[in-house]
């Protein structure tokens, strides 16, 4: 396992998470009905995936955030077929979901040079539109960010989630002590020793009640979506929103945040989980946590102190627990060695079960070919006909 060196923070300022843009295909040229002549097709509009790019950088330089393709040439008699109008190109960042003004998902971006078509150019003028050109097609898209971060960290307010970030990436996200000290995503990088990045984003506070679109509700649900691996973050001394809400212990959070989770998607439930137990500074820390991790062990032999609506479906198995401290920085660098060995353990997985989908279509598309050949009985019986 990597140990890490320095790390280090990049500030997304102002940060956007998804942006509506205008779009319009170019008209088609003119048709020449004397010569039967064709005019050209309009130009189309492609949304393509750059690295490099952000959301903000694609608003700050396209501030109209309308992107309209070339009109394709007229049909002439020294150019009887019009050459096409010229494509319109969208930079925009590596994975996103692109929909409609109705919300119907109109694809995705999921690795560099990947590209969309969005909005189609117009046919030029020919004898099917009686040489008149047609129109290009416009269309209102919604950019939205699918994949923030690598890590996404979870948990209710006061948990220490900022404080954990800024001690795995230098961050420096506003920490005090209160409630709801994030109201947007804040995300940093641990670099490693090899130089290995991982993006770490600290989302806003979940409170319970969330999945109903209480405090940040679904905003922040929808956040959690966008990241390949969750951290649960929880205060080993328990937590209280305010003086007239219930105090929770710890396993309690956990049992309560596993919930939130599950009523707003059971898919969540699918994503590799991590646990960093907080605050382990504080005193009784360890028998607190002795007490949790008995607790975790034998989840079942504690649910009866739940009432029935806050117990979840599935109870979250967590590929690691590191006790912690944000303050003084006990354990931190264990937690950063366990969030590089579980992502890299997905990574794996998730290259293997690529190569074994590709063994499986290879081995399908070969027995369907086979297939095709005729047989020995064939051929004998079309002979004697």
């Amino acid at each position: 396992m990597v140990h890490c060196g320095c790390t280090l923070f990049r500030k997304y300022g102002n940060f956007i998470d998804n942006l509506r843009l205008f779009t319009k295909g170019g008209s088609g040229g003119m048709g020449y009905p004397r010569l039967g002549g064709e005019g050209g097709k309009g130009g189309d509009v492609w949304v393509v995936a750059h690295k490099k790019m952000t959301l903000k950088q694609l608003k700050d330089k396209y501030p109209q955030k309308r992107f309209v393709a070339g009109g394709g040439a007229n049909s002439r008699v020294s150019a009887l077929k019009g050459s096409k109008g010229k494509d319109c190109e969208i930079p925009a960042p590596v994975g996103i979901s692109i929909t409609d003004e109705n919300g119907k998902i109109i694809g995705e971006l999921n690795k560099e040079e990947d590209r969309i078509l969005v909005a189609e150019g117009g046919l030029g003028g020919k004898l099917l539109t009686n040489f008149l050109p047609l129109k290009g097609q416009k269309r209102v898209i919604h950019l939205d960010l699918k994949l923030i971060a690598d890590v996404g960290l979870v948990g209710f307010p006061n948990a220490g989630k900022s404080s954990l970030l800024s001690q795995v990436s230098h961050a420096k996200p506003m920490i005090a002590d209160y409630a709801f000290t994030t109201l947007k995503p804040e995300l940093g990088k641990i670099i490693y020793n090899d130089f290995k990045q991982i993006s770490v984003a600290d989302l806003p506070g979940l409170i319970e009640g969330a999945y109903m679109n209480k405090g940040m509700g679904h905003k922040f649900l929808k956040h959690i979506e966008r990241t390949r691996q969750l951290l649960f973050v929880v205060d080993i001394s328990g937590f209280q929103l305010s003086s007239r809400t219930q105090y929770r212990a710890a396993f309690e959070t956990i049992i309560l945040l596993t919930k939130e989770l599950e009523l707003y998607k059971e898919e969540l439930h699918t994503k590799p989980a991590l646990l960093a137990v907080n605050k382990m500074d504080l005193p009784n820390a360890q028998d607190k946590f002795h007490e949790l991790m008995n607790q975790l062990q034998n989840p079942k032999d504690f649910l009866h102190l739940f009432e029935k609506n806050m117990i979840p479906e599935k109870i979250v198995e967590f590929q690691h627990i590191i006790p912690i401290s944000a303050l003084t920085g006990e354990g931190i660098e264990e937690l950063k060695d366990c969030i590089r060995a579980s992502l890299d353990e997905q990574a794996n997985q998730e290259n293997d079960a690529y190569h074994k989908k590709q063994l499986l279509d290879l081995r399908i598309s070969n027995t369907i070919s086979y297939s095709r050949l005729p047989s020995e009985h064939t051929v004998a019986s079309s002979e004697m006909i």
